[in-house]
């Protein structure tokens, strides 16, 4: 029995639909084996009762049988078809999501040691490889074993010589045809997705640079790159059609070999205890067996390679997380809705004839950081330390320091990307006994260079509020100073194009923060809005942003630069 390591095995259970859901599936598959076997056994069997010229009322039944093998067959298998493959692209959705989910919280940091095409083949390749095992590893395998066995039991029936031949037959050659794949397409199973993560590499690379790989002459250095890994790639893939080719052949040898055998183990009975046509019958029911067991070798060769798309799947979703990423609490509080509303109010102003000490009240801080110290995976020291902050609504808070002091890592703490130590309460409670996404919907980043999706305006800013209207949409734009801009460029159809190659740096910064607006969040993270701006304009885009933010909201400025005087913010410097 073959076994798989507990992380495979996960991987393929997710893969693989309930029995709820693939049932249906197996029985129309095992249907339609049976008639492939009954429709070739009983069709011999009528054309040698035929030349016995009996009356033809005992010949009805075969008659109406073979038509309905005939029919059963076609229409059988296409209900397999139908079935199997519903319930297999129904998982292989979910498949897909929980694959997607499991990488999320393994980013930034967990997966930077593996390239970007390996991590692009595992996600899409490997993934998509994962819906063989319920169509071509399981459900063959069960189906096969269902007719064999029933094949066999039928046939021993019969005659029991025949039924032991056969089965020594299907064994010999079963272990034979998958000793043969395994020797000549088992390597190609372990190069299989390093050769397509490689392609993937190279044609990323193309794209992605295609204008300096032109403007320094090197497009047809690259172009071979290309090349020499389709050929090594088209050089795996001939070896497992070779494996099949191989393994096709050594079935249909065996299963002529079994028919002469029977033919010859039963010729002298003939005609004492076994009439012609179920001597016929027996004969020629080795070629229909074996047209069913052809699937079992093609099942352990696609079982192979299943796994190892399994391995590597697991490998990025199922290793364990560095200690600097954080991992949702088993029992995470769900009193942050209940707690913020309180940080978010304002202070009450005096009432008429009052002390101020009896009537002053003090907001709850929407941030509490005190010595937070944060660290990369694989990082020998920690690139924060020391930091302690309280922010509260309507504040901002300005953090500065050198390139490399830790900024952004601060930014990526406080939306739960890296872990921390210290301690970090959002709206009084704690951050590690909260849920990421949680947090996240509280504070929100607007990153250095954000991601603008090749799509139009409207797409860019839907995603951070779907129900949002076109008015909301435009409102937003209007608060960070891109509603004229969007009106020029034709509204909110207008493309910003491929990574917003169509919007400059500072606009793209603004769509940014309108969907930062749209989300609502209560506290805004800048991280170097102004990266690549002269010092004017940068100046102008500064008291814009920090103006669009509402005043009931705090935000956080990362900046390397100085900040207009104008800005009024309590500062905090990383060495």
């Amino acid at each position: 029995m073959i076994t798989e390591p507990a992380n495979v095995a996960r991987v393929l259970r997710l893969a693989t639909p309930p029995w709820r859901r693939s049932i249906a599936g197996i029985v129309f598959g095992a249907l339609a084996d049976a008639s492939v076997v009954g429709l070739l056994a009983l069709s011999m069997w009528l054309i040698v009762r035929a030349g016995e010229q009996p009356p033809i009322l005992f010949l009805t039944f075969a008659i109406v049988g073979v038509r309905a093998f005939a029919i059963g067959r076609a229409a059988f298998r296409y209900a397999e078809r139908l079935a199997s493959h519903d319930a297999a692209l129904a998982q292989l959705s979910e498949l897909r999501s929980d694959t997607f989910g499991a990488l999320i919280p393994r980013v930034p940091g967990a997966i930077e040691s593996h390239r970007r095409g390996e991590v692009l083949a595992a996600f899409v390749d490997d993934v998509d490889q994962l819906q063989d095992h319920p169509l071509r590893v399981r459900q063959p395998l069960i189906v096969s074993g269902i007719i064999l066995t029933l094949s066999l039991a039928v046939l021993a029936l019969v005659t029991p010589p025949a039924s032991l031949v056969l089965a020594v037959s299907l064994l010999v050659s079963g272990v034979l045809a998958a000793w043969l794949a395994r020797r000549i397409a088992g390597a190609s199973d372990r190069e299989l997705s390093e050769a397509r993560a490689a392609l993937t590499d190279a044609l990323l690379e193309r794209f992605e640079s295609a204008s300096e790989l032109v403007a320094y002459g090197a497009l047809s250095t690259q172009r071979e790159r290309i090349a020499s890994t389709e050929r090594r790639l088209a050089r795996i893939q001939l070896g497992r059609s070779r494996a099949a080719g191989v393994t096709g052949a050594l079935l249909a040898l065996a299963s002529g070999a079994a028919t002469l055998m029977i033919l010859l183990a039963l010729a002298p009975s003939l005609g004492e205890g076994l009439s012609a046509p179920l001597f016929a019958a027996a004969v020629i029911v080795p070629a229909a067996v074996f047209e069913v067991f052809a699937q079992v070798p093609q099942a352990l060769v696609a079982r192979r390679t299943v796994a190892s798309s399994a391995a590597r799947v697991a490998q990025l979703t199922e290793a364990a997380l560095p200690a600097e990423l954080p991992i949702d609490p088993p029992d995470p509080l769900s009193l942050l809705g209940e707690a913020l509303p309180a940080a978010l109010s304002a202070p009450s102003a005096p009432s008429t004839g009052a002390s101020q000490a009896t009537v002053a009240v003090v907001t709850r801080p929407l941030l509490e950081v005190r010595d937070l110290e944060v660290g990369h995976p694989g990082a020998v020291s920690p690139a924060v330390r020391d930091v302690s902050f309280d922010l509260r609504a309507g504040e901002t808070l300005i953090v500065t320091g050198p390139s490399g002091a830790g900024k952004s890592s601060l930014a990526l703490a406080l939306v739960r990307l890296l872990e921390y130590r210290g301690s970090y309460r959002v709206a009084g409670l704690e951050a590690r006994r909260l849920r990421g996404a949680e947090i996240r919907g509280v504070v929100g980043l607007c990153e250095q260079s954000p991601h603008l999706f090749d799509a139009d305006l409207r797409q860019n800013l839907l995603f951070a509020k779907d129900t949002a209207t076109d008015e909301e949409l435009m409102g937003a734009l209007a608060q960070v100073g891109l509603a004229e801009w969007a009106s020029e460029r034709g509204g909110l159809g207008a493309p910003v194009g491929e990574r917003g190659a169509l919007v400059s740096g500072g606009q793209a910064q603004r769509i940014a923060l309108a969907r930062a607006i749209l989300a609502d969040f209560p506290v805004v993270i800048l991280d170097e809005p102004t990266a690549g701006v002269d010092r004017e304009r940068a100046d102008r885009l500064l008291l814009d942003l920090l103006g669009a933010v509402p005043d009931n909201r705090a935000v956080i400025l990362i900046t390397h630069t100085e900040v207009p005087p104008e800005i009024r913010a309590t500062r905090l410097s990383l060495a």
